[in-house]
């Protein structure tokens, strides 16, 4: 039998691992990506949720996709919680704990890093990026970039994060030229007030 907490086994963590296929070898086991989906379903969330994510990072797991089990056990430590029911409840508060300033520019750069797939990986294509700044900042910032770009690096999403945090949206007034913003954001911002004056004038 495989070792399991004094819970009932249909809602226990350690079970669920179990039923992933992955428990094993001490470091070497890990959550493949249908395992992540299961938890996903047990959850009751979406696999894109950024929860999930945040999760992730609670867990400080270094590959996308996978937890092996030292990071699963650290996540669930730090969340004190054993059963699916005590992780399920433990999401809200853990996304208030993200949203806290001093969590979230963390939490911002592990987002990124995170869904580095390859080794030596420096970039991410812009789709990926769009979709990631969604997930990670919400609908409530635009996540237009300019077809002229293919991939973004580290130091470009690190100065979206700045450049949301200290702009006025949607009209980007106080956005200073003189600064030095990346040549993207300057593009940005190009583009945004030229989309205000087309829908000013239609």
């Amino acid at each position: 039998m495989y070792p399991c907490c004094t819970h009932d086994v249909s809602k226990c963590i350690c079970y669920s691992w179990h039923v992933f296929g992955v428990f094993g070898t001490h470091t070497a086991v890990h959550t493949r990506p249908e395992g992540i989906e299961a938890l996903c379903s047990d959850l009751g969330v979406d696999h894109t949720d950024v929860r999930i994510l945040m999760l992730a990072w609670k867990m400080n797991a270094q590959k996308q996709g996978y937890f092996t089990q030292d990071e699963w056990q650290r996540g669930l430590k730090a969340l004190t919680v054993d059963t699916v029911n005590k992780l399920k409840n433990a999401l809200s508060e853990l996304e208030n704990e993200v949203r806290m300033p001093q969590n979230f520019a963390d939490f911002y750069s592990f987002a990124f890093q995170y869904c580095l797939t390859e080794d030596k990986q420096k970039w991410i294509d812009v789709e990926c990026i769009c979709e990631l700044l969604d997930i990670v900042m919400g609908s409530q910032f635009p996540s237009q970039i300019q077809n002229d770009y293919k991939v973004i690096n580290m130091d470009q999403w690190t100065s979206f994060l700045r450049f949301c945090s200290q702009l006025s949206f949607p009209y980007l007034k106080n956005y200073d030229t003189t600064e030095a913003w990346p040549l993207i954001l300057d593009d940005f911002v190009e583009w945004m007030r030229e989309e205000k004056l087309a829908t000013a004038e239609s």
